[in-house]
């Protein structure tokens, strides 16, 4: 069977050259006999493995020193706890609510800390970024949350809050090493690796040292404190070893094409023709307003559930898979992440296109 279009919401499409190369090395890694499945994380070969893809993700990312990059598990779900746990000081946290996402991240921080929402587009059914401007930011609070791409509801933050000096953590599980990173704007990132770096099983924190707080209740578990994985090379237990590989060959594929810039000129491509045909569209629109349109997660709907099933049908006949709309949404969805070729965004608009005719 030939590849498909995959535009799944996560997990997503990796590159096929990655894919290429991890099967040729699935039996034997580099004449080592084995699989990297196989290997122990405490060798010698895959220290060199983790080492090389923290050293790749900080070259493309210009992370420097006083920021530890952690390679966990338990997706960006577990962060929502880990990170008011860990940054918790003064015990208030200013939260800006996009979507479901981000609701769910505050309703789990609010069990460890004082949760203040300042700024929320929920009233008009989260199809824009609420206004940034003018936030109500407590003086004393530890963090301002944000979840700057949202992929339900196909929203995305194209500029940061400005703070004030509070420090910033970001849920960029599907938007991260998109485009370029500004690292010294944020405290805290976070993101699953299943949309945009890599397979599931593997969580990239980002952090600033400085910010963690070591004396922590005794209560919280060791491996729910980052300065335990900061001190153990994210090695406190096994880790997503696997993952973490995959991860390390699309961060090299990334240098090599380009860097993050390199991705965010392919990725405003992709989704300048996936938005252009929808506005010359006489069938199909994006309920989204224009200037919060996501680069990432396009939604767009016929407004008849019907003919939106009848896409579906057709798209997945066509080997366009995975662009039904999320269960609360309806519609489509489709997911135009690093890993996704110009050439199935082509596919999709010249279905789109005979599907309309065809009505």
């Amino acid at each position: 069977m030939s590849r498909v279009f995959n535009f799944s919401a996560g997990p997503a499409c990796l590159p096929e050259e990655v894919l290429r190369e991890a099967a040729q090395e699935m039996l034997d890694y580099q004449g080592s006999g084995m699989s990297v499945m196989e290997m122990s994380h405490r060798g010698k070969i895959y220290d060199r493995i983790i080492k090389e893809t923290e050293q790749d993700i900080r070259e493309l990312a210009s992370i420097p020193e006083d920021y530890a990059v952690l390679f966990l598990q338990g997706g960006a779900t577990l962060q929502f706890a880990m990170a008011p746990m860990n940054l918790t000081k003064s015990g208030k946290a200013d939260y800006i609510i996009t979507g479901h996402w981000a609701k769910k991240a505050a309703a789990e921080a609010a069990r460890y800390t004082d949760v203040k929402e300042i700024a929320s587009s929920e009233d008009s059914k989260f199809d824009r970024i609420p206004d940034l401007s003018n936030l109500d930011i407590r003086a004393d609070a530890d963090f301002v949350h944000v979840c700057e791409n949202n992929t339900i509801y196909g929203t995305q933050m194209h500029s940061l809050p400005d703070t004030g000096g509070i420090p910033l953590v970001s849920d960029q599980s599907s938007c991260v090493f998109s485009r370029p990173l500004d690292i010294a704007r944020f405290g805290l990132i976070y993101a699953g690796a299943q949309k945009n770096i890599g397979p599931a099983g593997l969580t990239l924190v980002i952090v600033r040292k400085d910010l963690i707080k070591t004396e922590l209740d005794e209560a919280i578990p060791l491996m729910l404190r980052y300065d335990t994985h900061i001190k153990s090379g994210s090695m406190h237990n096994t880790p997503p070893t696997y993952a973490i590989y995959i991860t390390g060959k699309v961060m090299k594929w990334l240098k090599k094409t380009g860097g993050l810039k390199g991705a965010q000129q392919r990725n405003e491509e992709k989704a300048g023709l996936l938005y252009d045909a929808l506005d010359k569209s006489q069938l199909f629109h994006s309920p989204v307003k224009k200037d919060s349109r996501s680069l990432m997660n396009v939604v767009f709907t016929s407004g008849d559930e019907a003919v939106d099933a009848d896409f579906i049908k057709g798209a997945e006949e066509r080997g366009l898979l995975g662009i039904k709309g999320y269960r609360t949404m309806g519609g489509m969805r489709a997911s135009l992440y690093n890993a996704m070729p110009k050439a199935g965004v082509e596919a999709l608009v010249s279905y789109m296109t005979d599907f309309e005719r065809s009505r």
